[in-house]
């Protein structure tokens, strides 16, 4: 019965958040180039940093920002939780580990940065108490 539950709860989880976050920055990389789309690259402690768990209930499961970041974006979430239930593969935490030496070495969460192509920041923000389409509009100046 546990079982069939925690099937359940993953099916589940994968329906409401229906956004393409990748799995593996080199894959959203190559996508972002092939599609021409800047990539937004996440700084998150999903389960623990507070303002990261609003940014994701505020503007990330939002319909306005799921639409937009289908057609404009690819996404990217460098995620460090702490929590056993939700520890990440070694892999992944090894290239989150390298992504945040590069792109976030003072350890700033959340932080959302918009690259280009070549892995140039375009801009930067993270948590504003904003809507979703505000938030976009900071999303969009960077271009």
């Amino acid at each position: 019965m546990k079982y069939l539950l925690v099937i359940f709860m993953l099916f589940f989880s994968v329906l409401v958040s229906a956004q393409d976050w990748k799995q593996n920055y080199n894959e959203a990389l190559e996508q972002a180039i092939a599609e021409d789309k800047p990539l937004i690259l996440v700084f998150s402690g999903s389960d623990w940093c507070p303002p990261c768990k609003r940014l994701d209930k505020t503007i990330w499961t939002s319909e306005e920002f799921k639409k937009i970041s289908s057609e404009k974006y690819v996404l990217y979430k460098a995620d460090f939780p702490r929590k056993k239930i939700n520890k990440l593969p070694q892999e992944q935490l090894n290239q989150n580990k390298k992504l945040a030496e590069r792109f976030n070495p003072k350890g700033h969460y959340p932080l959302v940065l918009v690259l280009d192509e070549s892995e140039q920041v375009l801009g930067t923000t993270g948590y504003q108490k904003i809507s979703p389409e505000a938030y976009i509009a900071v999303l969009n100046s960077f271009l």
